[in-house]
């Protein structure tokens, strides 16, 4: 089966005082569609990067990254984030919800920007979406007048709003109370079940057990790659 992410030697730089730091150290991956995989380690050792990588947030400094099909390093910035609205959608640790638009709007917006879908069938999947995670009955709130867990969920919902193959997080639970952050790993083991390929940095040990694989990064370089079965 052909891989839905598959990174060939890839590497990272960053310019700093004196030469160049190297994030990542030739990584070489595959992840089947459908896997549930989690990227843990200490902090500082690329995690993140990694995952923006992939998520076509950042470029490669050398190597191969091909997403869906698309080989990341080949296109350009205009581009990429087509190819981002189409293929990814980004859970982030503090949200990111546009503060001024209500959970609807936020959900509405990535479809707004593809346009794919006609103004009146944007809305209706929003809502959709939006129940799905809980919150219809605060779709016309503003982030600032919901919780941490419900923006979190309301970020969950914005990011499946083209139905993109990929789901990508980073720390999806690390702002959040214990209560809120079983409501989001719930939210994680549906997409998985309905066979999403979710790919997600995390410290928490409960959410990385759900997943079907955990890879390990370490300096830089993946350091242990290991199958099993979630919990």
């Amino acid at each position: 089966m052909q891989p839905i992410i598959e990174l060939n030697q890839v590497y990272k730089d960053y310019p700093q005082a004196g030469g160049r730091q190297t994030v990542l150290h030739g990584i070489d991956l595959r992840i089947a569609a459908g896997e549930f995989v989690a990227i843990v380690g200490p902090s500082g050792n690329g995690k993140s990067t990694l995952l923006n990588l992939i998520a076509g947030i950042d470029h490669p400094s050398r190597g191969e990254i091909v997403v869906a099909g698309h080989a990341l390093q080949n296109l350009g910035n205009e581009r990429l984030a087509r190819w981002r609205g189409e293929h990814v959608g980004i859970v982030f640790q503090f949200f990111q919800l546009l503060p001024a638009l209500s959970l609807l709007q936020n959900v509405i917006l990535p479809m707004d920007f593809l346009g794919r879908l006609p103004k009146r069938q944007r809305r209706e999947r929003a809502l959709q979406l939006l129940d799905s995670v809980g919150l219809l009955g605060a779709a016309d709130r503003l982030p600032s007048q919901v919780s941490g867990g419900q923006q979190q969920r309301a970020a969950i919902a914005r990011a499946l709003a083209n139905d993109p193959p990929l789901i990508v997080a980073d720390e999806p639970t690390g702002n959040l109370d214990s209560a809120s952050a079983d409501s989001v790993f719930d939210l994680f083991s549906h997409l998985r079940d309905r066979g999403k390929t979710l790919l997600m940095v995390t410290h928490n040990e409960a959410l990385a057990d759900a997943a079907s694989r955990k890879l390990e990064i370490r300096g830089g370089r993946l350091h242990a790659d290991s199958h099993r079965e979630p919990r």
